[in-house]
């Protein structure tokens, strides 16, 4: 049934509240504890009961740290790491050109050079090299090495770690094959012999672990080891960046790291985010698409270990060089992404929206873009979607997917039935190469095993929400305790109100798309909204022009921030007619 009756609304969206068992859960909150209800029906979506809340909404990094050696081949990993720092021995890092990537090489360079020590830095070219290591690489760093360390990539690596001729480590968190590469350890979560309990790990937290092991082992030995809570702002970008759940330990990682983060220590984040105009403590949303993109541009479209060389650097006058021209290649990669995403989204619409996948494919589509292409088609559809690019006889993509639908193990099952060149990932994201005439044949199966796990059963337009609001009880106190059951993000999306039968009394366009608005209820509260890009559809002309007719306005609640005083904004998401008509 519509929340509100919203069938459909400007957007074209059919509203969805919480369910009968949700308010029930809620309402039971709100009684045992006396919180408000809006925070009540965010921790009862999460799970929470009265007993646990306490907990959960200030969680500490010391009860949900999970012990390092709970993960096969960390005692290891980490003693091998240390032999080698107290030897003095040759060490490269192989790293992923992502954010996940350079944030775990980050922390290994900030680790050793706290040690006295240093570390050569590799990361693969994209488009000529390919993601993970390669043969050619991996012989050239082990000639000169000693010990290589893998992070963020190595587990299906078998020839290339092979061809090393070197100790090599992997600290990975991508679905591991049947066998594992012939190296000193692989620490990886997703592990075909793990429990998959820490599965929702990125590459940085697992790298983190093994940094906590390496400074227990130093202790054992009298020694003691450098500063990790201070690394925290590097696997708190890691993990929002690289969309991995915000659930248990993941959580209590990204707050700590965020406060961590606020105090702009870190010479590269800190050049990041005045290029990004932040101008307010960082929040998970900045980590994502303020900071998270711009480290990833170097990656995609300009030079592959430019983002993890900012997060590492101490020179704050380099940081500030690298910084600008990152935000120089995320200006390119905007560009190139927009012709790509205009062609995907044309596509996937002629093949139709209403099967389990959104997939597209186009000649020459910059390799760099197709992942977040990818996630925009995932966005707009509600599905798993993937964007391939086409060169010669090839297709190389990538995919992201939607909650509940492991789109990594699908990607590997059809690379082991033989319909792609190569395929891996994780449950959210996944890379794969395609010969161009078994697309097609790939594509079907991909659907195929994706329906299996429910895909394509939710609406493409359905938005889900979390309450309703009146102006009145929106207050800058009650955001500040729904921020404290986040951070928001993957697996745990921020809480969306409604704001039923509301007056619009202002409404304007700013810039080219946005749209201002001020609404109220007629009993003297009034709150501000912004909406991003409205007028590129429906909701910024019909807003705009509203003649006193009155609206439902849905979105997230924040605290605008502006010359010292703070108050209430909603980013609007969507809105519908009050009279449904």
């Amino acid at each position: 049934m519509a929340y509100l009756g919203v069938e459909q609304s400007l957007n074209g969206r059919r509203w969805l509240g919480p369910s009968v068992e949700m308010d029930r859960a809620s309402e039971a909150l709100t009684q045992a504890t006396g919180m408000d209800r809006a925070i009540c029906q965010v921790l009862a979506r999460a799970g929470i009961d009265a007993a646990g809340c306490e907990a959960y909404l200030a969680p500490a990094l010391r009860d949900l740290l999970p012990d390092p050696r709970s993960l096969r081949d960390m005692e290891t990993a980490a003693a091998r790491f240390l032999r080698a720092v107290e030897r003095r021995e040759r060490i490269a890092i192989f790293a992923d050109y992502d954010v996940d990537g350079g944030s775990s090489a980050a922390l290994l360079l900030d680790w050793l050079r706290q040690m006295g020590r240093q570390a050569t830095l590799y990361v693969p070219d994209r488009i000529d090299e390919g993601y993970g290591p390669n043969v050619p690489a991996m012989q050239a760093l082990g000639a000169e090495h000693d010990l290589i360390i893998c992070v963020d990539c190595g587990t299906l690596s078998h020839e290339p770690v092979a061809a090393a001729g070197c100790d090599v480590v992997i600290l990975d968190h991508h679905l591991g094959g049947e066998t594992l590469p012939d190296c000193v350890a692989c620490v990886n979560p997703n592990r075909q012999d793990e429990s998959g309990a820490l599965a929702h790990l990125c590459a940085a937290a697992v790298v983190f672990l093994m940094l906590v092991e390496a400074n227990r082992q130093l202790r054992e030995r009298g020694v003691k080891g450098p500063d990790l809570m201070g690394m925290l702002d590097l696997v708190a970008l890691a993990t929002v960046a690289d969309v991995a759940p915000l659930i248990g330990v993941n959580r209590a990682l990204v707050r700590q790291g965020l406060r961590v983060m606020a105090r702009r220590e870190r010479p590269g984040l800190a050049a990041l985010a005045d290029i990004g105009r932040l101008t307010t403590a960082p929040s998970s949303y900045h980590l994502g698409y303020v900071l998270g993109p711009r480290i990833n541009a170097g990656g995609r479209v300009g030079r592959a270990d430019l983002g993890a060389r900012l997060l590492s650097t101490t020179d704050p006058h380099e940081a500030q060089a690298m910084a600008e021209r990152l935000d120089q290649f995320n200006a390119e990669r905007r560009a190139i992404e927009a012709e790509v995403q205009a062609a995907a989204l044309a596509q996937a619409e002629a093949r139709g929206l209403d099967g389990p996948l959104a997939w597209a494919a186009g000649e020459g589509w910059h390799p760099g873009v197709v992942g977040i292409v990818a996630s925009r088609l995932k966005e707009q559809t509600n599905r798993p979607a993937i964007v391939i690019g086409l060169d010669g006889d090839e297709g190389k993509g990538s995919g992201r997917s939607v909650a509940g639908v492991d789109l990594g193990a699908s990607i590997q099952r059809l690379a082991a039935e033989g319909l792609l060149i190569k395929g891996g990932g994780h449950k959210m994201a996944a890379g794969l190469t395609v010969a161009r005439d078994r697309l097609e044949a790939a594509m079907d199966r991909l659907g195929e095993l994706l329906a299996k796990q429910g895909a394509g059963l939710g609406g493409a337009a359905d938005l889900r929400l979390d309450g309703v609001l009146m102006p009145g009880g929106a207050t800058v106190e009650l955001i500040r305790r729904i921020e404290d059951a986040g951070p928001f993000g993957a697996g745990a999306p921020a809480p969306r109100f409604a704001f039923p039968d509301v007056a619009i009394s202002f409404a304007k366009q700013v810039g080219d798309s946005h749209l201002k608005v001020s609404f109220g209820d007629g009993l003297g509260a009034r709150i501000d909204a912004i909406s991003f890009g409205a007028f590129d559809g429906p909701l910024g002309p019909a807003l705009a022009g509203h003649n006193g007719r009155r609206f439902h306005l849905a979105g997230r609640l924040e605290i605008n921030d502006w010359g010292g005083r703070q108050s209430v904004q909603l980013r609007l998401d969507d809105a519908a007619p009050a009279d449904g008509r």
